[in-house]
């Protein structure tokens, strides 16, 4: 038997890793909207692992998607692979599917929106980045036919 929450009310935690810090959002619990949350420093990769986990635990996330940055091109180069390494120690942080989406251009489109917090060094930007990746999500599952 199958408990899993029908997929318009599934919450999902939207990850955009960088070297300094992952931006983070979350869908509500209809799965219409993405809200950014405050960004988690990534120096101390097994401190960000651990607040990632306990994000998932304490929002019922029922799934991760990770901003993969492949170039322009679609390839992958050393960003993408630096992701991948990340991705790979996150799935063995958290018991719930992480996957990937494509998320190029979204930190410039993040920062076409919000000029202010490009300046800021607070991960307000990375966090915004997250949430136009995760809203694009939430936006294609909606209008998939069941």
């Amino acid at each position: 038997m199958n408990h899993q929450p029908p997929a318009a009310h599934r919450r999902i935690l939207a990850l955009d890793p960088g070297e300094a810090r992952i931006g983070v959002a979350l869908s509500d619990e209809l799965g219409l909207f993405a809200h950014p949350r405050p960004a988690i420093p990534a120096r101390d990769r097994r401190r960000a692992l651990r607040a990632i986990a306990d994000l998932v635990t304490s929002e019922a996330v029922d799934e991760v998607l990770v901003g993969l940055p492949l170039s322009l091109s679609g390839g992958r180069g050393p960003q993408a692979r630096s992701v991948e390494s990340f991705i790979a120690e996150l799935r063995g942080a958290v018991t719930v599917p992480v996957r990937t989406a494509d998320e190029r251009l979204t930190s410039a489109q993040a920062a076409r929106q919000a000029p202010d917090a490009a300046r800021r060094r607070d991960g307000s930007l990375d966090s915004l980045a997250a949430a136009l990746l995760l809203q694009a999500e939430l936006d294609a599952r909606r209008e998939r036919p069941r």
